[in-house]
C-alpha cells in the first residue's frame, strides 16, 4: 500500500471539511475522488500535500507518518501536485517552468534532460513551447505544462487537481489520454475530476465524497453503473 489514511479531519477555523475519511491507494492504481463542490476533494490533496495541517488522523506514505514531514520533504519523497488552477509561473518560460519542477532535487543536473526529454515526449506542444512564457499559452498547454512541473519531481504519487477544469473536449480527451500513459509509465495516480465520466473509465478504483466523508468506495467501473452515482455525478439515471 502506497498511501493509507485513517480518521482524517480537517478543519478551516469551526467548520470541518473532512470528518474522519478513511482510504487507501496502492501502488499503481489510478483512485479517482468524485464528488460535489465543497465535498472536501481539494482539502484532502492539499492535506497530503502538507499545505493543510490535519486536526485528527494519520496520513502513511510507504509506511512513514506524514505529520512529521514538511511539504517540500513530502516532493522529495515522490508526493507532487499539480494544482486546481494550475499554479504555474506566468512570467517564467516554459522550460524555466519546467526546470523548477527539479527544485531541491540532489541529482537534478543529472536527471535534468532525461526528464525534460520524458515531458516533451508526453507534451510535444510543449517542446514547441519552450521559449514562450508560461502565461500565454492556452489552458490546455497551462495543464500540460503543470503536469509536466509536477513530473520533473519524478513522483511516485501524482495528486491531479481538476485538470480537465475549463478545457475544451477534445483537450480534456487528450488530457486524460496522457493521465493514462502516465499511470503506465509506472506513476501512481490520486485524481479529483469534476468530469466524473472520464475520471471512471481511466480509474481502477474510486471513493464518493459528500460533505467530508466517505459515503462510497468500489472499483470505478462499478461506480459507472451505480444509480445513486450516475444520478448524482453523471448526468443520467433517476433524479
Amino acid at each position: 500500500m502506497l498511501l493509507n489514511i485513517e480518521n482524517l479531519q480537517v478543519s478551516y477555523g469551526k467548520i470541518k471539511a473532512i470528518k474522519g475519511i478513511s482510504l487507501h491507494v496502492n501502488q499503481g492504481e489510478i483512485v479517482t475522488l468524485v464528488g460535489a463542490n465543497g465535498a472536501g476533494k481539494t482539502t484532502l490533496l492539499k492535506t497530503i500535500s502538507g499545505i493543510l495541517s490535519p486536526a485528527e488522523g494519520v496520513i502513511n506514505f510507504e509506511g512513514t507518518d506524514l505529520s512529521k514531514i514538511k511539504p517540500y520533504q513530502r516532493v522529495i519523497n515522490g508526493i507532487c501536485q499539480a494544482p486546481e488552477g494550475r499554479g504555474i509561473f506566468p512570467g517564467m518560460t516554459v522550460r524555466e517552468n519546467l526546470e523548477i519542477g527539479k527544485y531541491g532535487r540532489a541529482s537534478a543536473k543529472v536527471e535534468m534532460a532525461e526528464d525534460l526529454e520524458m515531458v516533451y515526449n508526453l507534451f510535444p506542444r510543449l517542446k514547441e513551447r519552450l521559449g514562450q512564457a508560461g502565461g500565454t499559452l492556452s489552458g490546455g498547454e497551462q495543464q500540460m505544462l503543470a503536469i509536466g512541473r509536477a513530473l520533473m519531481a519524478r513522483p511516485k504519487l501524482l495528486l491531479l487537481d481538476e485538470p480537465s477544469m475549463g478545457l475544451a473536449p477534445q483537450m480534456i480527451a487528450n488530457i486524460f489520454r496522457i493521465i493514462t500513459e502516465i499511470n503506465k509509465q509506472g506513476v501512481t495516480i490520486l485524481l479529483v475530476e469534476q468530469n466524473a465520466q472520464q475520471a471512471l473509465q481511466r480509474a481502477d478504483r474510486a471513493y464518493v465524497l459528500e460533505t467530508g466523508n466517505v459515503t462510497k468506495e468500489a472499483k470505478a467501473s462499478d461506480l459507472l453503473n451505480d444509480p445513486d452515482v450516475k444520478a448524482a455525478y453523471l448526468g443520467t439515471g433517476a433524479h
